[in-house]
């Protein structure tokens, strides 16, 4: 302990007159304990002796200011100062004794600041204890209701109903009280059905008089972004409208061109890949209609009626298609432009009813075998002709009109502690051309009380690393306009802030069979949710454990696919991104229809909608904890080395033929191996860092989220090719249209393009070296051996 110091300070001579006040002054200083200076570490006690009652004690004094007022007794003074120092010094030594070993001070007697439990400094909980909290407080209470209030009518983007939905939304996010809430417009060029002019199918004779009119029996059913116009010809039944199927018409030399083109919904292909291959086949028209060999079609359990048809957008796409590759904050500043995937012929949907009255007039070559459906009244055949009378032919016409619309996206944000910059985002399509229980409601749902949930979590002491978004997005119907247009707007920085995104579309379509349509980046974080979650039908089962009863865990892991919510994540920005849900054996027939009632869903899920709403919202939670998290992000980067390997061996079965023609696939692979190392370097060195080095865990978080933006390919334009993922895209610089290229070599060499193989062949070369080289991340580390 140091030194003890008294000092006695008498009053001056000066102030011994009786108009002015006197004073004495006693100090005490003492080193170390709570009241210690910072100066010297010593401890001050000042007794000032005040001779009038007037006398203000000074600003200067330590720890106390005793006023007495008899200033003659000075001795008596000195005693009592002594006195309080020997019990003050008493005091100290018993408490040093009591508590000393736990005093937070340094051995110089500084003090040391105790972390307190704020936002600035958290306490970090650990990850069982967040998963036992994700799911005490995920609750299915309000599932169903909140599904119920979303789908009680039809709520299009630009309605009145669609703006009254946008608004409680928004309300109920604030209701909350997150971070941040906030919306995101723009103005859309969306198509809709004519007033006054409906679309129609009549059966007209060769000199195209009107023999029949064929009545559509859903007028409020169209294909959004359909061309506008009149088709004719005769009609041809082309399957399911894949590109094998057009291929097969061609083999067996029926021919498209001209002709309206009849094909059935399914097939793993959405309706503008339908129309595109319809278009590219020479077809002047397409028709699209529900077999019941696809879509239940009993209404007595719970099928589709025989008279509804389908809706569904034709633009081969996502967002605005006269804002292609650019935000439309404000479109009517842009040279006119349109997407290269807006179809040039008229499609429409149809029923069963009207596809099988156009299908039994058919005359014509015998369907091959699987594509016999099960329309009433029909004997499968191709046309192109009618039976009874070869001059007839069918005439369509579309009539549906574009609008600019203002659309609305609703963000609410809560902010990480360490990582705010860096978002882990959900979100849910909120527009329903019907009542859309399963197209919006569900997903809007679970959003929500994914929203509710985190908020709870973070108010009980919760303190994520990173960001969480949660967005309602507008004009899904039209191609996730609202979703792509934010996707456009931010481009340029989301490949550096956003790490995965989470779709909620469409989640909840049965109880049964889980389908997780996913990048590789995340399939680490499925495998291990799924084995964690309680499966909704199957009590007392995991998902993993029941999935592999049912033939593997596997059959979950799905590729993403065109029409998806997640898919422009991925294959437009480059964020790894997932869309989970849940389905039956058979299809739930109503989405797009009018049907698409909350009863209807809740009688194909046997009243379990909260409960099903509830474990989907565990499987999505558990994932965006561990992003939220875990320091290091948990996303497998070298899922894609596998990929490279597939192509390569591909390309090794060919080596024979592409030598001959003086191809050499060795810069592939060289790519190939580069890339592999690459990987497996930055997971060697994360194994190795120190996880609370904030500093080298931010690169090594910066490195592993750019792993998919790294496969956008560089050498094509976004404006004429969006998707520009070299392995989920869509264009000649795929790894996929490489493939089917390649294929030609054996089955059709004579339409092998050598040119264009070169150039497709180094495209994706070129973007796989790229990934390669910024996986390795300092140039001196790049591997020169290339």
């Amino acid at each position: 302990m140091d030194s003890i110091r008294m000092r006695l300070s008498q009053p001056s001579p000066s102030s011994s007159s009786p108009s002015s006040s006197s004073s004495s002054v006693c100090h005490v200083q003492s080193g170390g304990g709570a009241e210690a200076d910072e100066g010297g570490g010593t401890l001050t006690v000042e007794v000032k002796l005040v001779q009038s009652e007037s006398q203000e004690v000074g600003r200067n004094s330590g720890i106390t200011a005793l006023v007495l007022r008899q200033p003659q007794r000075y001795w008596k003074v000195l005693y009592l100062c002594l006195a309080g120092l020997l019990l003050l010094l008493s005091a100290f030594l018993l408490a040093y004794a009591l508590f000393g070993s736990s005093c937070p001070c340094s051995t110089r007697g500084e003090m040391v600041a105790v972390a307190k439990a704020n936002p600035s400094s958290p306490v970090e909980m650990h990850m069982g204890d967040l998963r036992d909290m994700l799911k005490r407080y995920l609750q299915d209470d309000d599932i169903e209701n909140t599904v119920r209030r979303v789908s009680r009518a039809s709520h299009p983007s630009g309605s009145p109903e669609g703006t009254l939905l946008a608004a409680d939304i928004l309300h109920r996010f604030r209701q909350l009280r997150m971070d941040h809430t906030w919306t995101d417009s723009h103005y859309a060029t969306l198509q809709f059905p004519s007033r006054t002019q409906k679309n129609s199918v009549w059966v007209v004779d060769s000199e195209g008089e009107v023999l029949e009119e064929i009545p559509l029996e859903n007028p409020a059913a169209y294909c959004a972004y359909s061309a506008k116009g009149t088709a004719t010809g005769g009609v041809v039944y082309a399957n399911y409208g894949r590109q094998e199927d057009f291929d097969w018409l061609r083999s067996a030399e029926v021919s498209v061109v001209g002709s309206v083109v009849v094909m059935r919904v399914g097939g793993g292909i959405s309706y503008a890949e339908k129309v595109w291959h319809a278009q590219r086949a020479g077809g002047g028209g397409a028709l699209i209609y529900p077999d019941p060999a696809d879509i239940p079609q009993d209404p007595r359990r719970l099928g589709l009626n025989s008279h509804t048809a389908i809706s569904e957008h034709v633009h081969l796409g996502s967002g605005d298609p006269f804002t292609p590759g650019f935000p439309s904050f404000n479109h009517t500043q842009f040279p006119p432009t349109q997407s290269s995937g807006l179809p040039l012929i008229p499609a429409q949907p149809i029923s069963a009813n009207v596809a099988s009255k156009l299908l039994s007039q058919l005359s014509g070559p015998a369907c091959p075998r699987g594509w016999q459906g099960r329309l009433a009244y029909v004997s499968c055949v191709l046309g192109p002709s009618f039976t009874s009378h070869p001059g007839r032919r069918l005439r369509m016409e579309v009539h549906n009109h574009m609008a600019p619309v203002l659309i609305n996206n609703i963000f609410a944000s809560l902010e990480g502690r360490l990582e705010p910059d860096q978002y882990i985002i959900m979100g849910a399509q909120r527009d329903a051309w019907g009542p859309g229980a399963v197209k919006a409601g569900v997903g809007t749902a679970v959003l929500l009380e994914l929203a509710r949930t985190f908020t709870s979590m973070v108010q009980n002491g919760f303190f994520p690393r990173r960001s969480l978004l949660f967005v309602s997005w507008d004009a899904g119907e039209f191609g996730h306009v609202g979703a792509t247009e934010w996707l456009e707007g931010y481009l340029s920085m989301l490949h550096l802030k956003a790490v995965a995104y989470f779709s909620l579309d469409q989640c909840i379509m049965g109880d049964d069979i889980l389908s997780a349509y996913t990048s590789p980046l995340l399939v680490d974080l499925i495998e291990g949710a799924i084995k964690q979650v309680e499966h909704p039908k199957h009590v007392g089962q995991n998902i993993h454990s029941q999935a592999e009863k049912e033939g593997g865990s596997w059959r979950i892991i799905k590729p993403l696919y065109l029409n998806s919510g997640a898919y422009s994540f991925t294959a437009f920005a480059g964020v790894p991104a997932m869309e989970l849900r849940f389905t039956e054996e058979r299809a739930y027939p109503f989405v797009n229809t009018p049907l698409d009632s909350p009863s209807r869903l809740q009688e194909v899920l046997g009243g379990r909608l909260g409960g099903v709403g509830r474990s989907l919202g565990q499987l999505v939670g558990l994932m965006v904890l561990r992003l939220a998290h875990d320091h290091i992000l948990p996303l497998r980067i070298t899922s894609y080395s596998h990929t490279a390997l597939q192509f390569s061996a591909q390309l090794n079965k060919h080596s024979t033929e592409l030598q001959a023609r003086g191809l050499s696939p060795q810069w592939v692979f060289s790519a190939r191996g580069d890339y592999s190392r690459a990987a497996e370097r930055l997971q060697t060195t994360i194994i190795n860092s120190d996880l609370q080095d904030e500093t080298m865990t931010r690169i090594h978080n910066t490195r592993i989220m750019r792993v998919e933006y790294y496969f956008l390919s560089q050498y094509v334009s976004t404006v004429e090719t969006p998707f520009r993922h070299v392995l989920h895209g869509r264009g000649e610089h795929t790894l996929s249209a490489l493939t089917e290229h390649l294929a030609l070599l054996t089955s059709d060499p004579e339409r092998f393009d050598e040119a264009r193989f070169r150039r497709q062949l180094a495209l994706f070369t070129w973007t796989l070296q790229g990934a390669a080289n910024a996986l390795s991340g300092d140039v001196w580390n790049i591997d020169h051996a290339f």
